[in-house]
């Protein structure tokens, strides 16, 4: 029995040593929160910026962390959705996280913003362009590695003014933060250009049957369309565009950016036009973090995968400089310029870039895309 008894207390003991060296090597973990779609229809853009991320940490990790502690990711969906965006932040905060990639969405961020400031989480987001998300918001916390709408709003418009120059275009969007925004935006500027923007209409998310609208459009006799925001209602205004005879071409932001839209548009997607983030991909510097992706069967030439990389990047740079403090990183970043693989970034005081680069691609029907020309 006293040897038994003894026996079962050296297990326990050893048990309990176990758990106090794996939590001791967990609190040497420096832990970031990524909060990206994993439900809903939007979460091939939670899996750019995850693709991303994964890729940055990976690289970091392998290289000794930073100051020789590794990052720890934890992943928390809000589904894109606005009403999600503070469930999630509020996630984050009660982990006691301190640094967080995301959110995706420019509704879920401008939600969850407030929440992530006043609790101190520094937010890097790769694809959140929405102005409203900074502008006038005094907020210390909130950064992004992506350009603005109002940045490429005019990339668009100027394209629409100087390379396609229509008759007639109608201006759509779907009467959401980010899609009325950037609408909003290319309005503006081809308003002040005199040229004839002969409808401004929004169209609900998630609709099946456009048919309505395409009959409005064929009623005003536009022959170019802008779209603001995502993939699925592009995809079928291209579809059902072409099904009922209406021969125009059709653009928009990133969110349209999608593999995915050519499932749902088919044959009618080919030269879709697109603004995206510059194919970072392509530049020579980054070969050896291209190939790490490929290695992973990853894809770095995607919308957000190389913001999301870049995003990550900023935050361990600004650790390894000022220690794992929030209120120190956060305070280094609105001073510092991090050479990224985007290139080199610096925020203003509100978060936002000093300057981003929005291209004009055209999509093609087998999924690749090509920079537009006119």
């Amino acid at each position: 029995m006293r040897a038994s008894f003894r026996l079962k207390t050296v297990v326990a003991t050893l048990g309990l040593l176990g758990a106090a060296v794996a939590g001791q090597a967990q609190a040497q973990n420096i832990k970031f929160a990524m909060v990206i779609p994993t439900t809903g229809p939007l979460t091939q853009y939670g899996d750019m910026v995850k693709e991303g991320v994964s890729t940055a940490v990976e690289q970091i990790n392998a290289a000794g962390g930073i100051n020789g502690k590794k990052i720890e990711v934890t992943t928390v969906d809000d589904a894109c959705e606005p009403k999600q965006g503070p469930v999630a932040a509020n996630r984050v905060v009660n982990a006691k996280i301190g640094y967080m990639i995301g959110p995706v969405c420019s509704g879920a961020a401008i939600a969850a913003a407030p929440i992530y400031d006043n609790e101190g989480v520094v937010v890097v987001t790769p694809s959140a362009t929405s102005p409203a998300l900074t502008e006038g918001k005094n907020f210390h916390y909130i950064f992004r590695t992506i350009g603005r709408d109002d940045q490429q709003g005019p990339s668009a418009a100027k394209f629409i003014i100087e390379k396609a120059k229509p008759n007639k275009v109608a201006v759509l969007h779907d009467k959401q933060s980010y899609g009325q925004g950037i609408a909003s935006s290319v309005r503006d500027e081809l308003q002040k250009a005199k040229v004839n923007v002969a409808l401004f209409e929004g169209i609900n998310a998630g609709d099946s049957d456009y048919s309505a609208i395409i009959t409005k459009l064929k009623s005003a006799g536009v022959d170019f369309v802008y779209y603001g925001g995502y993939h699925p209602e592009m995809g079928l205004l291209l579809r059902q565009a072409s099904e009922q005879g209406l021969k125009v071409r059709m653009m928009g932001p990133e969110g349209v950016g999608n593999p995915e839209v050519n499932a749902i548009a088919g044959n009618a997607v080919e030269g879709m036009l697109v603004t995206l983030p510059a194919d970072f991909s392509t530049n020579p510097k980054n070969a050896a973090i291209v190939k790490a992706f490929q290695d992973k069967k990853r894809n770095p030439s995607g919308a957000f995968q190389l913001t999301a990389y870049a995003a990550t990047q900023a935050i361990a740079e600004s650790i390894k400089a000022v220690g794992d403090d929030p209120k120190k990183v956060a305070d280094h970043l609105h001073k510092a310029k991090i050479d990224t693989v985007i290139g080199p970034v610096s925020w203003n005081k509100q978060g936002d870039l000093t300057s981003f680069d929005f291209q004009i691609f055209q999509w093609h029907k087998d999924g690749s895309k090509t920079p537009a020309a006119k």
